[in-house]
């Protein structure tokens, strides 16, 4: 298992900019990694991913050089278990509401002493059977982010407790289902929104982990750089089409 680049940027004081991927096309990640961007989420929470086409896009993020994140589609042992094994170099996580929550998803990535993953080499992430194990495990163990999501106000309430628990990597506020949470759908703008996201910004930064959101456009990204956060996914594949597209025909037919 190669070295997590987007890890090390992080743990380096860097911050990274990735887009959330909803297309299946294996020119996808070649795409994003000519253009200059860190890493991207296939999201298969909202789009339906089929094994090939999760296994193709992997493979082609590694021959571009661009790191691969796999956003699941719940806390489950078995689900994180199999994107990981193909070789994705972390899972975002939705909806992880507790300490409790937060300490299962660590367990469900990690190999023991760390965790519980289950342990076969023969799978993609370890060569096919080629590595060593223990080395094996001493790299996914080292090198597999954990991106977990707080996105619900039971999440806000309990962040100091879910910050205590160890091997999160980043905590991703997630605007859109935090507004749907405090009962202003789609208006994540609004104060007791912003306030709750100000919450849980200023405690990660200050418990030394990562904070992750998205930004619809690039001063948006400049400026929650500015405020400290690390994992920044700029829109997404199909989003920027739709927003260049409505742009060009825009101007082209005035």
């Amino acid at each position: 298992m190669r070295e997590n680049a987007l890890k090390k940027k992080i743990k380096n004081g860097e911050s990274a900019i990735g887009t959330f991927v909803k297309m299946t096309d294996a020119s996808i990640p070649e795409i994003l990694a000519l253009a200059g961007f860190d890493f991207f989420v296939l999201d298969t929470e909202h789009v339906a991913v089929d094994r090939e086409q999760l296994t193709n896009i992997v493979r082609a993020a590694d021959a571009a050089g661009i790191t691969p994140i796999v956003r699941v589609r719940e806390n489950n042992q078995v689900e994180i278990l199999q994107n990981l094994d193909l070789g994705y170099a972390g899972v975002q996580v939705p909806n992880v509401d507790s300490p409790e929550e937060a300490r299962d998803l660590v367990s469900y990535v990690k190999y023991t002493p760390y965790g519980v993953r289950g342990l076969s080499p023969s799978v993609r992430a370890c060569g096919y059977g080629t590595c060593g194990v223990q080395e094996y495990i001493d790299a996914a163990n080292a090198n597999t982010m954990v991106i977990s999501h707080c996105e619900t106000k039971a999440c806000v309430e309990c962040i100091d407790e879910v910050l205590k628990v160890e091997g999160l990597d980043v905590i991703f506020i997630g605007p859109m289902d935090l507004s749907q949470s405090y009962g202003v759908p789609g208006r994540p703008g609004e104060p007791e929104v912003q306030a709750a996201i100000k919450t849980v910004t200023q405690k990660t930064l200050a418990a030394g982990k990562a904070v992750g959101t998205v930004a619809g456009t690039p001063e948006a990204a400049k400026k929650l750089i500015e405020q400290g956060v690390q994992y920044i996914l700029l829109a997404s594949d199909q989003g920027m089409i739709v927003k260049w597209g409505r742009n060009a025909i825009a101007q082209i037919r005035g």
